[in-house]
């Protein structure tokens, strides 16, 4: 089997349009109707909604106060056009942070959870989030862990990466097998 990678010159925002049409060309070559998307403000979450018609769209957010105390970074105003359009929206704990992150504040010390954040991240930071999504997805129970998604994410703002790509829940995460990396910045 031979599948085109396009890889980015550069990470960010100016490659949304072209992340989202990948993905959405891919999706229907395999016959994928479900596509987990990472959003932090909402902004990539209502331009997937219009590319995605006819799929299941989960959108997946930060947890309230990952940035600052209290704080929910996903706007009320693209909350309501994620949802009127039909998408779904998931806020929980990163499979790959919570604890860990608490652990680092808190004694200075890194544990499993990062360790696999760190090596993941050597291909790029959307690959570390389309595998962490999935695994959350799943423990949300939004997708299935024996049907291959789209999960499309970015390193900050935008979408940079799409890939293919089986779930696992969290306390099964080495089982989930990324199939196809359709683009993603080249490092």
């Amino acid at each position: 089997m031979e599948v085109k990678t396009l890889y980015f010159e550069k990470p960010g925002i100016e490659n949304t349009e072209e992340t989202l049409k990948i993905a959405k060309k891919r999706a229907e070559e395999l016959g994928i109707k479900t596509i987990v998307i990472a959003s932090t403000v909402g902004d990539t979450a209502v331009k997937a909604m219009d590319v995605f018609k006819g799929c299941k769209v989960i959108v997946v957010t930060h947890v309230a106060g990952m940035r600052q105390p209290n704080v929910q970074e996903f706007s009320q105003e693209n909350k309501k056009i994620v949802e009127a359009k039909g998408g779904i929206i998931l806020t929980t704990t990163h499979a790959l942070g919570g604890l860990s992150k608490a652990m680092r504040k808190k004694y200075n010390t890194f544990v499993l959870g990062e360790v696999i954040a760190d090596a993941l991240r050597i291909f790029g930071q959307g690959i570390k989030v389309v595998c962490e999504m999935a695994a959350m997805a799943a423990d949300g129970g939004l997708v299935r862990t024996d049907e291959d998604i789209i999960a499309v994410a970015g390193s900050g703002r935008g979408a940079d990466t799409a890939v293919v790509i089986t779930p696992a829940n969290t306390h099964d995460f080495f089982e989930l097998k990324v199939r196809e990396i359709l683009c993603k910045p080249r490092l």
